[in-house]
């Protein structure tokens, strides 16, 4: 693994890690299957809007390209965190070499970075369709919006690449037990037995611009909008620019409101056991996945009418 060869602690790189979290849980095979089921449905949901957005050149616009890259980012973010913990919590296969760990922390909060920023950029879409209708076309293009797409999966690999890297570098020479579901970066670099200041002081600023840069941009699209659309004369332009908006702002509430509501929860003390705030984390982490897709079918007409048509199709198909 990538990550396995930066390691210069005691001992050897393949003595890996040992994932233990939920012990105290008396439910953990009910939240193991709750956990399976959102997986489930997040690889339905979002691979049926990637083939509706695929068969329609109608939909293959900037703002669905947006749309598919986050429900790509749904499929891998999911993919990273759930399967795994089938073997480890069901069946007790907790160990994890040291590559394989390091490289799960990346990739996973490479993809939980760019939920942030995808957010971001269908803000960025919608600001840009309601103050300049006219101009939408020539402004945001298909290219502009892969070009941008190209920038924010670039920015999210530097963000992450240099913390895991580093945390990867540490000597782990004492306690492999890492008190998580997975191989997240704080539970990891804590057992290293050196000097961890500098790795706390990164993660934090890293979490805070990746979570509240994303969120001051599309707040600020926002007070854009509320500006533009008071400038309209007529009542049915305002509701129609808030109809616009109702999908996106959902699929920030979903976002944000849980990883709040878990960090409040932790921060306070309100939740005193470990494994119960690490399965509220971790269902808050892994349900916007599961819902984007259908907040996004339900609430956006044009994309609803698609998947009605591709299912009634399939149905004649199948009865000829």
């Amino acid at each position: 693994m990538v990550f396995s060869v930066l390691y210069n602690g005691t001992g050897s790189s393949d003595d890996g890690f040992y994932i233990t979290a939920f012990h105290t849980l008396g439910n953990k095979n009910y939240l193991i299957l709750a956990l399976s089921i959102i997986y489930i449905i997040t690889l339905m949901g979002n691979f049926v809007l990637l083939a509706v957005f695929m068969m329609n050149p109608s939909l293959q616009n900037p703002k669905y390209v947006a749309v598919c890259n986050l429900a790509v980012v749904d499929i891998s973010l999911n993919s990273v965190i759930i399967p795994q913990m089938v073997p480890v919590f069901v069946f007790n296969l907790n160990y994890v070499s040291f590559g394989t760990c390091f490289s799960q922390m990346f990739f996973m909060h490479l993809f939980g970075d760019m939920e942030s920023f995808s957010l971001a950029l269908l803000a960025y879409d919608r600001v840009i369709a309601i103050c300049f209708p006219l101009r939408y076309l020539t402004i945001n293009t298909n290219l502009r919006m892969l070009l941008i797409l190209l920038g924010i999966w670039t920015l999210a690999f530097l963000l992450e690449v240099y913390p895991v890297a580093l945390a990867s570098s540490l000597p782990y020479c004492a306690s492999r037990v890492v008190q998580s579901c997975c191989c997240e970066h704080g539970p990891v670099y804590r057992l290293a037995c050196s000097d961890i200041s500098f790795n706390r002081k990164l993660a934090t600023a890293k979490t805070l611009a990746v979570l509240l840069g994303p969120l001051s941009f599309i707040i600020f699209t926002y007070a854009v909008v509320v500006v533009a659309v008071l400038k309209f004369a007529s009542t049915t332009q305002r509701w129609k620019a808030f109809h616009t908006c109702l999908t996106h702002l959902l699929l920030v509430l979903v976002y944000y409101l849980p990883i709040i509501l878990a960090y409040v929860l932790g921060n306070l003390r309100l939740v005193q056991s470990s494994d119960l705030l690490t399965a509220i984390l971790t269902v808050s982490v892994t349900l916007p996945p599961m819902l984007n897709p259908i907040i996004y079918s339900l609430k956006t007409e044009e994309l609803r009418e698609k998947i009605i048509k591709l299912f009634v199709k399939t149905k004649v198909t199948s009865h000829k």
